[in-house]
């Protein structure tokens, strides 16, 4: 077992015995819901004229809206990983996506990390993930190795939404490490199970991650047919030639699909006592996408790659209506959920940063440096400067004045960027003592 794994394991169990003897208090629920691939602008709340969204747009208003809310990188499976563990998702050996076929099929996230799910079974939760998991295919990597009791959806990057073949033309439907044959559309079919599970644990604290697979291809509403199926040649991104029309209803009918969760925390009485975020996992594809007003898109560590819509919620406790520029990555879920449950004590060793006191009484986190980096792309953002380099180039910009950014300040500003530059490299040194699985 890792050092850290154990130091974590062994922090977890000291807090519970301290905690024996004292005033009971109700731990909150948490409710994390994802979207894969949706853009900055594709909700209504940041901007989207496009789609209806009115059940995010209502959750963003009764809590808080972050504006500058980023994936720990522009793809997948490493943003999950970091989600998960609080940390770069270097450190896990995960900076890249884990394939559906090749090499990396073979490889995923340690057993031994110890991820947000098993902090949280330390402290008496029940756990589970519906939806889509990302972080390997091999049944020994599987959620419910990984801290999860229970776990409903799929391993690979994405389904068919109606037969449920993943892009390699195998099936990839599961029930625990059962492979299981269902009907259904994927985005009703893990947020039935959700609502079950919630159901089921309304007398105790209960971590729901909901990871949907919309809007990520193939392009399919719940009317379309099949296009994947064994032994048939398919198009990876589905049959339908009206995409933008079915990412338009992806993205509704995944918003039809929050807003079941929480009518069903409100029907239990749970909604006072639940915590609920919302974010994405990285920006919109090319063109169907609405990244705006940021640059570029999925894949890219220009801001439309990895800055993204988030939102969170817990009445009574969290201001309604509060808009936040406060910089946070997917890996400051962990810190600040431990921390709301444990009462400010967290173990060492994670990257990400406990939001708590920014999010229940708005004071503002100290200014850090976080990092990107994917394939030849790699970027540091400080304050309202952000160094990237694509390729060989060099680039510096103010993403607060120029959130498309248009304009290279790297000649002008070239200390602040040397200074970048240099802090990129040392964080590259550390966390490139692990060794790399994924593509």
């Amino acid at each position: 077992m890792c050092a850290a794994r154990v130091f974590i394991l062994i922090f977890s169990i000291v807090l519970i015995s301290c905690s024996s003897g004292t005033k009971k208090t109700i731990s909150p629920n948490i409710v994390l819901i994802m979207a894969d691939d949706l853009g900055y602008g594709d909700i209504g709340c940041f901007g989207s004229n496009e789609y209806r969204t009115p059940n995010i747009d209502q959750l963003a208003s009764d809590g808080i809206t972050f504006t500058d809310y980023h994936s720990n990188v522009a793809v997948c499976t490493p943003t999950r990983a970091a989600l998960l563990t609080g940390r770069y998702q270097q450190r896990a050996g995960l900076e890249g996506v884990i394939y559906v076929s090749g090499q990396s099929r073979k490889t995923g996230m340690d057993i031994e990390e110890y991820t947000i799910a098993d902090a949280l079974k330390a402290h008496g939760y029940q756990t589970a993930i519906f939806g889509k998991w990302h972080l390997g295919y091999h049944k020994k990597f599987f959620p419910v190795h990984q801290g999860f009791d229970r776990f409903y959806g799929y391993v690979s990057g994405n389904v068919d939404y109606i037969s449920h073949y993943d892009n390699a033309g195998i099936y990839d439907w599961w029930s625990q490490t059962d492979s299981i044959y269902e009907e259904g559309y994927v985005t009703d079919l893990i947020t039935d199970k959700a609502l079950d599970f919630i159901e089921e644990h309304k007398d105790l604290p209960f971590f729901a991650y909901i990871a949907h697979e919309a809007p990520h291809w193939p392009y399919q509403g719940r009317n379309d047919r099949a296009d994947r199926l064994a032994g048939v040649p398919f198009d990876s991104h589905g049959s339908r030639q009206d995409r933008q029309q079915a990412y338009k209803e992806m993205v509704e009918i995944m918003d039809e699909n929050v807003g079941r969760v929480i009518d069903k925390l409100s029907e239990l009485g749970l909604e006072e006592n639940t915590l609920v975020i919302f974010c994405s996992d990285n920006g919109g594809v090319p063109k169907l996408g609405n990244n705006k007003p940021f640059a570029k898109h999925k894949g890219t560590l220009w801001e439309g790659g990895h800055r993204v819509p988030a939102a969170i919620k817990w009445p009574g406790k969290i201001r309604a209506g509060a808009v936040s520029d406060q910089t946070v990555l997917s890996m400051d879920w962990y810190p600040t959920i431990l921390s709301i449950v444990a009462n400010d004590k967290l173990p060492v060793g994670l990257d990400g940063i406990d939001l708590k006191s920014h999010i229940l009484k708005n004071d503002k986190s100290e200014e850090r440096s976080v990092f990107w980096r994917y394939r030849e792309q790699k970027a540091v953002r400080k304050g309202e400067w952000k160094y990237l380099v694509e390729n060989e180039d060099e680039y510096l910009f103010n993403p607060g004045n120029d959130k498309g950014e248009t304009t290279n300040l790297i000649d002008e500003q070239s200390a602040i960027a040397n200074q970048l530059k240099n802090e990129l490299q040392a964080w590259e040194a550390d966390v490139d003592k692990v060794p790399q699985k994924t593509n």
